[in-house]
Order: C-alpha cells, then sequence, then structure tokens
C-alpha cells in the first residue's frame, strides 16, 4: 500500500508553520516533510530548536527535508550550481544534517539552481557537481540520501525532465558519490510535457522519493487530470515501496482537500520504522 506523507510547507498553510507537524498528525499522518522553514542557511540555534521542538511535539517524523534554495517565493530555485552562492549552501549543509539527525530525515532535497548571468553553464554544473559532492558526505553521515529534481514552471531551471535530473545523479554516481538520488515528482514531470510512464520505466532504480499533485494547476488528487493513480500503481509495479508526499496547493482548505484520502490510508510505520 502506498505510504502517503503530507509536505507542510504547502499543506496547513491556514496555521503558522510551527502548529503545522500537529495539525498534519491530527489529520491522520504519521510523517511529514518541510521546503527549507528558515529564510537564512543557518538560522540561530533558537530558532531550530523551537522547530525541532515542533515536530518531535506532534508525534511525527520528519521524513524529509529541503536544503537550504533560497527564496521559492521569488526569483529562486535552489543555490546548488550557483557559484556566488556557494558558502551559502556550504553553511547550511551542517544545520540541515543536525535537524536530520535529530528527527530522523532520510531524505534532503537539494534544488540544483537557475541558470545565471555571466557564468557559463559549464561553470554552473561543475560547481553543481562539487556542492553536490559535499552535500551527499554530510548526509551520508547520517544515513540520508541528497535528491536531484526537476522543476517546471518559469523560472531558468535547467533540469526539466527525468533525463536530464538522473543525468545528473548517474554522473554523481560515475564520479564516487554515494547517497545521492532521483526525486520523481509526478506533477513537475507532467506539466513539463515528459512522458511520465516512460520515465518512470526507465528510472525506476533511482528513485529514492515521489511527491504528487495534479495539473493543471497543482491540486490535490482528482482537481486536474493526471492519472496519478495509475502513475502510483507503476511506480509500485517498478519495486517503488517509499514515501509519496502530498506537495499540492490545496484548492480549498487542507482538510477538505483530503477528502480523497481516508484517514487509514495516511499514516505510514511509526517513526522509528521505515524509510
Amino acid at each position: 500500500m502506498t505510504r502517503y506523507l503530507a509536505n507542510c510547507s504547502l499543506l496547513f498553510t491556514e496555521l503558522p508553520l510551527l502548529r503545522r507537524p500537529a495539525a498534519a498528525r491530527e489529520a491522520g499522518f504519521t510523517a511529514i516533510e518541510f521546503w527549507w522553514p528558515f529564510a537564512s542557511p543557518a538560522p540561530a540555534d533558537a530558532e531550530v530548536d523551537a522547530f525541532v521542538a515542533a515536530v518531535d511535539g506532534s508525534g511525527v517524523r520528519l521524513a524529509g527535508l529541503n536544503l537550504f534554495a533560497g527564496d521559492l517565493a521569488g526569483p529562486d530555485c535552489g543555490v546548488l550550481s550557483i557559484p556566488a552562492r556557494t558558502n551559502e549552501l556550504r553553511d547550511n549543509l551542517d544545520v540541515a544534517t543536525g535537524i536530520g539527525e535529530r528527527l530522523g530525515v532520510r531524505v534532503f532535497n537539494a534544488l540544483y539552481g537557475n541558470r545565471v548571468d555571466g557564468v557559463a553553464p559549464e561553470a554552473q554544473d561543475e560547481t553543481a557537481a562539487e556542492n553536490l559532492a559535499l552535500a551527499a558526505a554530510a548526509a551520508g553521515r547520517i544515513g540520508a540520501t541528497v535528491l536531484i529534481e526537476p522543476v517546471s514552471g518559469p523560472k531558468p531551471y535547467p533540469l526539466r525532465t527525468a533525463d536530464q535530473a538522473v543525468a545528473v545523479v548517474d554522473a554523481a554516481r560515475a564520479a564516487g558519490v554515494a547517497g545521492v538520488g532521483f526525486l520523481c515528482d509526478l506533477y513537475h514531470l507532467a506539466s513539463n510535457g515528459d512522458d511520465v510512464p516512460a520515465a518512470i520505466a526507465r528510472h525506476a532504480a533511482k528513485i529514492a522519493h515521489v511527491q504528487i499533485a495534479d495539473a493543471p494547476g497543482r491540486g490535490e488528487p482528482g482537481s486536474g487530470d493526471l492519472d496519478l493513480t495509475g502513475y502510483l500503481a507503476l511506480l509500485r509495479d517498478h519495486g517503488y515501496d517509499g514515501w509519496v508526499s502530498l506537495e499540492y496547493k490545496p484548492t480549498t482548505t487542507t482538510g477538505q482537500s483530503l477528502a480523497w484520502l481516508p484517514r487509514e490510508r495516511r499514516a505510514g510505520p511509526p517513526p522509528e520504522e521505515g524509510s
């Protein structure tokens, strides 16, 4: 059976951020994920402690966490590949993996970064490879995996298809970097016109995490026209048994948007079990 978790950066936004883990637990989830929940890559200890306490005290596991990716609501879409922002990413690694060690995080999403003016694409890709190796080494110390994700939308983000994202994963593995996997976001792939069933079949062995939303609109399953049920069945058929994140923007309230998913299907393994 599919194991769902709630992305609390898009769900339960009716509430302040620190109240969302408890709201997810009240809704029946046992695991959650967040985009990077702070404004800076290296927030003060008090901010980190408050976040950890909110998650830990709610009884859910933080299964996934984005590394610092800049201002996702503004011009940014990751910093992995941007030479001028390398220090931000590197400052972030100790903080992110420290949170991960305390809360049981097993996957960290490292958004690649937009193409920037004044730096050749080849130089940006070289920076990304260097930073990905550092991120994977840091995550590996706590038994976690770093994810590479294709993204849709108007920003000049270079990884649009499964093949492009997996090429980064393959290059890292060929260079001896362990603990790097493909984040298969069905919404982004479909929105970019990728052949989703073919991508799943071709890259199933490298999929380390799955996120879903319907398209168009990025709403809850059933609000668009994607065959999410069929895609998830195909993933299971190809051996994927990890978490499936509900990373969608509710078309109504979060509670109403979850009507498609019976409460008994929202709970995964307890925090100390599973991946």
